[in-house]
């Protein structure tokens, strides 16, 4: 298919920014979408047909796809490839169709601007997305661009950073960069009142933690404090090993079944951000903590399916592994899901009752797999002046990997 669609990426220094290239490209075109700032960088006697994309956003790319052909233009911010309409054009049409001509991203000109190494910052867009997605990552020392929905981006990321101890973290909050009226605003989150900030803004954040606040890790193996429960959890030693059996590799999908709190799914979400998961619980009550413990440890993107798994599991999408913390002994539980999972997949199965064991190792003998026990102690007060190890409930592991 002969090249048909182009997309350029136009900065805010308008039509005069753009290469020879990108030029020829947008006077060739017979059709020009884009959103409407952009569309009003054309001279006013241009009478090329002009198109502002339509919300959902599915509706713009099924009218571009119908323009399949004719001679199309996208105008796009920066770069149409850094969380940029750009990717989600190329899910629909194939690159061999499209020319993409990037302008500087909004973090490349952040970071020519603060002296920053975009290789040794962390990148976020709360563009159309949840601002708790911020949660996951914030550390101490942590260094952050992050392209915000609008004008009040800046107040709900300080209150966000205040309330996780992270009050004297720096906010710099970049404007029109590129444009004659380019500004910058610098103070610390305590500080951050609401500023006349305008609507297309970035911001860079460093992370400073407050006296005594302990960051919370991606590395598997969070707290127990960090979840909110109901004793229906995933103990820290036994999860950090739980998510190294699992072993999720950036992209993959994960089942979480009798999900608990949420702390397996999670801490899979928290390993990356391209990671995928679906929490299946069917206790109303521990829905909600799952719910809350997503947002507040910035994993709001955790598919959360209430009902029982026989009954949920059939309509998903095949998963890259599936963990079962609860509910090995419901009929057919183990069946369904090993027939479901994906040629190279991974099982790994948790229980704690003779009764779930047996379960186990009958499946053992069908499928094979490998065993592990999981025997934990922790130092805890004996009366007033010493200490003495409290062993918690051993627990039996069962890995399958589907070949």
């Amino acid at each position: 298919m002969q090249k048909w669609l182009s997309i350029i990426g136009i900065g805010e220094d308008g039509l005069v920014g753009l290469s020879p290239v990108a030029v020829s490209c947008l006077n060739k075109a017979q059709i020009i979408f884009g959103g409407e700032r952009h569309l009003s960088m054309l001279p006013h006697a241009d009478n090329r047909e002009k198109i502002p994309w339509k919300s959902p956003f599915t509706t713009s790319i099924t009218e571009i796809i119908s323009r399949r052909g004719q001679a199309v233009c996208i105008l796009a911010s920066g770069d149409p490839l850094c969380y940029g309409v750009g990717t989600t054009i190329l899910k629909d049409i194939n690159i061999s169709e499209v020319t993409i001509i990037p302008a500087p991203s909004a973090f490349s000109l952040a970071c020519s601007r603060l002296g920053l190494s975009l290789t040794e910052v962390e990148t976020l867009s709360l563009c159309g997305r949840p601002v708790s997605l911020l949660q996951s990552y914030i550390y101490p020392g942590a260094k952050l661009l992050i392209l915000s929905e609008g004008k009040n981006t800046p107040a709900h990321v300080a209150e966000i950073l205040i309330n996780r101890g992270y009050g004297n973290s720096q906010i710099t909050v970049l404007e029109k960069m590129g444009n004659i009226n380019e500004n910058i605003i610098t103070d610390i989150a305590t500080n951050w009142q609401e500023k006349n900030v305008a609507p297309l803004n970035t911001m860079a954040v460093e992370c400073i933690a407050d006296r005594g606040i302990v960051g919370l890790s991606k590395f598997p193996g969070l707290p127990d404090s960090a979840f909110h429960h109901d004793g229906q959890l995933t103990k820290r030693e036994v999860r950090a090993v739980t998510l190294s059996s699992l072993a999720p590799n950036p992209g993959e999908l994960l089942w979480d079944v009798g999900a608990g709190c949420g702390s397996i799914s999670i801490e899979w979400l928290r390993s990356d951000r391209r990671c995928r998961a679906i929490a299946i619980e069917q206790n109303s009550t521990r829905i909600n903590y799952i719910a809350d413990n997503a947002a507040t440890l910035g994993t709001p993107n955790l598919q959360i399916i209430g009902g029982k798994s026989r009954e949920v599991i059939p309509n998903l999408p095949a998963p890259n592994a599936i963990f079962i913390g609860g509910g090995v002994t419901e009929s057919e539980i183990l069946e369904n899901c090993w027939n479901a999972l994906l040629t190279g997949g991974r099982m790994v199965i948790n229980v704690v009752t003779l009764e779930g064991e047996l379960i186990l190792y009958q499946w053992y003998e069908k499928v094979g797999g490998n065993f592990t026990r999981i025997a934990i102690q922790r130092g805890e007060p004996i009366g007033s002046r010493f200490l003495g190890w409290k062993a918690m409930s051993p627990v039996t592991q069962w890995v399958g990997i589907k070949n």
